[in-house]
């Protein structure tokens, strides 16, 4: 097995590509090690020192690092830790039932945020390790969640303001702001 790794905005997190797929469908993220409980993977991640945030995307794994580790130490350990996983059979995620769809019905206006968030946002940070994923829709402001890489990246706030928020404005009127939420 071959995992080729990737720089991404944010210099604290590292893109890693297993050649395989990570997620059959939305994305999963582990804020700290109590977070990474139903997840195998994450567990193994997590017990590498220096190790503060996983994600999972469709493809990929984003790990992010705490502020005094250096990626020369922990890349190697990231990559043996992602390797054992495959090799062992586990399953990424012990409730594969988990997801970040919402349910229920959608006015025509969070229909079409979604819509414009799936099809233009969320490819484009899957590519630099992250995702972002719609909370609601009230008041006019559109109420975002940053995941993997976007999640304290330094120019997430300035995607979200003038990539996202103009966007969202200019195809949705009802839009008057976007705003970033944990």
């Amino acid at each position: 097995m071959f995992i080729q790794t990737e720089n991404t905005p944010n210099p604290n997190t590292l893109k890693f590509l297993p050649g395989r797929q990570v997620m059959a469908k939305g994305s999963a993220d582990f804020a700290d090690a109590d977070a990474a409980k139903r997840s195998p993977l994450a567990i193994r991640l997590f017990a590498i020192d220096g190790v503060g945030r996983v994600f999972f995307g469709a493809d990929f794994v984003t790990v992010g690092k705490t502020g005094a580790a250096d990626w020369s130490v922990l890349k190697p350990q990231v990559l043996a830790a992602i390797m054992d996983h495959y090799t062992s059979g586990e399953a990424l995620l012990a409730d594969e039932g988990a997801s970040d769809a919402s349910s229920g019905e959608d006015s025509d206006v969070v229909a079409q945020i979604k819509e414009l968030i799936d099809t233009r946002v969320r490819p484009a940070v899957a590519n630099d390790g992250g995702d972002i994923i719609f909370r609601n829709f009230e008041n006019g402001i559109v109420y975002l969640h940053m995941q993997g890489a976007c999640s304290g990246c330094p120019s997430s706030t300035a995607t979200l303001k003038h990539g996202i928020e103009n966007m969202l404005r200019y195809y949705v009127p009802e839009v008057q702001s976007v705003q970033a939420v944990d």
